[in-house]
């Protein structure tokens, strides 16, 4: 009827469902959110949403649960009953822990049900406190409309309550999740994509955020997350704001090893948008001109204290001498099994001796073999298969090594790894001693499986000091990057995965420590090494390093020397994102120490107490609402959140978190290989005495004549 007020128990028009009147009058502004969400519940007769049964029972009246809730929400919103409008939001998010029931309302809008209340003083807490519960449940997809719809408007709320520490914290939060969702991925967003959602503001209002002293750990483990996985696809958005990669390197002090881990992640990426592949193109003229020329007084001293005859550089030019003349004499006397007896040795002898060649006219024209006459090959590797057939039919066990080592040298010069993979496979299951079959094995993109095997290798008793210290240089990278990997992934609490990546980091900072101290000084992988060691010594010792790492004194001097005989040799020195990282930990770590140093101390603090059995949610702000507890308790201190919510970098809330470098790698050594050292977290134990560890039987056989002595049978 025209003119009609309608009361609070009318409908709006398309409205099928009527809200009685009863629910305004027990829903009022003192109702708590507990009170106001069972009411409603309550009136509108709807199932314990709590429970697995009362999920099923939505599932099966989703339709006429979802007009009631729509219509409460339209009602409250009429009335200006705010406390309605919140407890349908609550209900609606309780239901989003259900994937399939997620997806249903949001395609049923139901972020334009949260979105007006993040403007209302009374629901602000609520609705953010919805949004984690969001997109701590949610798909990729829900994250991402969440970044689309809500990044500027979380943003601003962050700078206008500068003193509200439950929203900093509640909209960090949210906005780790979904902008994660939009920008985690290998493959860059599209620029349009990065500015729709603000992914600058973003940063740059975490960053200021971090700066207030009543950061809470949930906070600031999430802020470390969005900061480390920007750089990636947004190195532009990064480099704009200010203290940001300070901020990230300042993590690197902190006592938890996660969180350092992560930090470490972060500079790794910070780099990528402007490395260079670390390609290798050798000029065996060049180091012919370098060899015949005095090099600079300082390196002389180098080499002569080394042993100037087994340098690189030497050893290479004797070999390509040595692999000449052994060319020239085959030709002569067609006698392959002589030539892959000395190829055998100079393939484990230096790198790229083993090069092409063939006879040439003076205009540089490969001649044809009809021109040649009765020669064996032409092209020089031709002669490899050659050899290998010649070897072969001699038929000894030294042969039969020598013939399996040139065939997967021959393989990998005509870039055919995977077959030259299979070989080494082969080579091992008949001799495995062979390390060079080892080294081939761990050429392939398997990090765990590439360690393994020159780990193996390395215990092989002969061994020429280039494969061993290719693989030295091959075990670093595997593990350091396994380790990191370990840490970044491990939940919270999950102190065997915190051993396990520490097992890892360890074997390759031992690594690095023995390639350095037994590798020529000249070699071209020294720069890496040390540039592993740079960054798995920050990462280990943590903050028993000074603020200033003058304990990386000889590190730098050693990083220049490396330099310098790289130049003197003619290697091409690229711009890796290995390299870059380093220099940018060396210039960053000091600055981040005395800018972030309080910020690193008050999360120590905090994760100290919260591994202490602390509170369960180690938050700044009073938890001023029941809400929280009601959605399920799910604390967003657990920052790998979901199983479907895969983040590429997590802190840790393990206990012991305050615990030095010396406790925190106390255990590491039972994710070891008793015989060759392989971190792993998948070892045998011995089945006598129950404590020694294997990779497989055949370390564990290799290792009984050392260990039966000691072998004990355990109690039974």
């Amino acid at each position: 009827m025209s003119g009609t007020r309608r009361g609070p128990g009318a409908a709006l028009a398309g409205e099928s469902y009527i809200i009685p009147d009863t629910l305004f009058a027990s829903i009022n502004d003192g109702s708590t959110w507990n009170s106001a969400i069972s009411r409603l519940s309550d009136v509108l007769k709807l199932p314990d949403i709590t429970t697995r049964h009362g999920l099923k029972k939505v599932h099966a009246r989703f339709p006429e649960i979802y007009k009631k809730l729509n219509a409460a929400y339209n009602a409250g919103k009429r009335e200006r009953n705010e406390k309605i409008m919140g407890a349908v939001v609550g209900m609606m998010v309780k239901m989003c822990s259900d994937a399939i029931l997620r997806d249903k309302l949001f395609e049923k809008g139901m972020l334009k049900k949260i979105t007006p209340l993040l403007d209302l003083d009374s629901t602000r807490h609520l609705a953010l406190n919805a949004l984690v519960m969001i997109t701590h449940h949610g798909g990729e997809q829900a994250r991402q409309e969440i970044a689309h719809q809500l990044n500027k408007t979380l943003v601003k709320l962050v700078q206008d309550f500068p003193d509200d520490p439950k929203v900093a914290e509640l909209a960090i939060v949210t906005m780790d999740h979904a902008t994660e969702a939009v920008i985690g991925s290998e493959h860059p967003p599209p620029l349009a994509l990065v500015k729709e959602i603000d992914v600058q503001s973003v940063l740059a209002a975490t960053v200021t955020a971090l700066r207030k002293p009543t950061v809470s750990h949930a906070m600031v483990t999430h802020a470390l997350n969005l900061l480390v996985c920007a750089p990636q696809n947004c190195p532009t958005q990064c480099k704009a704001v200010r203290g940001l990669t300070s901020l990230i390197a300042a993590f690197l002090r902190s006592n938890n090893v996660s969180i350092r881990a992560t930090a470490l992640a972060g500079i790794l990426r910070l780099p990528i948008s402007e490395c260079e592949p670390d390609t290798m193109h050798f000029d065996p003229q060049r180091l012919m001109v370098a060899a015949s020329t005095r090099p600079p007084a300082h390196l002389r001293e180098i080499l002569l204290d080394y042993g100037s005859e087994r340098s690189d550089i030497n050893v290479m030019v004797e070999a390509m001498s040595v692999y000449t003349e052994a060319i020239m004499r085959a030709m002569r006397d067609r006698d392959m099994y002589a030539l892959g007896k000395k190829l055998e040795d100079l393939t484990q002898r230096a790198e790229y001796v083993i090069a092409e060649g063939g006879w040439q006219d003076a205009g540089g024209r490969v001649f044809a073999p009809d021109q040649l006459g009765d020669v064996p090959f032409t092209r020089w590797t031709d002669a490899l298969p050659l050899c290998v057939k010649a070897l072969r039919a001699k038929g000894s066990k030294e042969d039969l090594d020598g013939a399996d080592i040139l065939e997967m040298k021959f393989l990998i010069l005509r870039r055919r790894l995977p077959e030259a993979r299979t070989v080494g496979f082969a080579a091992i299951k008949r001799n495995p001693r062979l390390a060079y079959a080892y080294y081939v094995i761990s050429m392939g993109a398997d990090v765990e499986e590439g360690l393994r095997a020159v780990k193996k290798g390395l215990k092989c008793p002969k061994i020429t000091p280039f494969v061993r210290n290719q693989m030295l240089w091959r075990a670093t990278s595997h593990a350091a990057q396994r380790g990191l990997t370990i840490l970044q992934e491990a939940r919270d609490g999950n102190m065997e995965a915190r051993a396990e990546g520490t097992a890892f980091l360890m074997s390759a900072w031992e690594d690095t420590k023995t390639f350095i101290s037994e590798a020529p000084p000249d070699t071209r992988h020294m720069l890496d090494v040390v540039g592993w060691y740079v960054l798995l010594t920050v990462l280990i010792r943590g903050p028993e390093l000074s603020e200033d790492l003058h304990e990386l004194d000889p590190a730098r001097r050693k990083i220049q020397t490396s330099l310098d005989f790289m130049k003197f040799i003619g290697y091409s020195i690229k711009r890796t994102q290995l390299s870059l990282a380093r220099d940018l930990l060396l210039s960053l770590y000091t600055p981040g120490a005395k800018e972030w140093g309080a910020l690193i101390k008050r999360f120590d603090d905090l994760d100290r107490r919260q591994g202490n059995g602390g509170a369960s949610r180690a938050s700044s702000s009073v938890v001023d609402d029941d809400l929280s507890e009601w959605l399920g308790n799910v604390s967003i201190d657990h920052t790998n959140h979901h199983a479907d919510h895969d983040h590429h970098a997590c802190g840790s809330n393990t206990p012991r978190a305050e615990a030095s470098a010396s406790v925190e790698t106390s255990s590491y050594e039972l994710y070891r290989c008793s015989w060759c050292g392989n971190p792993s977290a998948v070892l045998r134990r011995c089945g006598g005495c129950g404590k020694t560890r294997y990779c497989d039987g055949g370390c564990q056989k290799s290792h009984w004549a050392e260990h039966k002595g000691e072998c004990k049978p355990r109690n039974r």
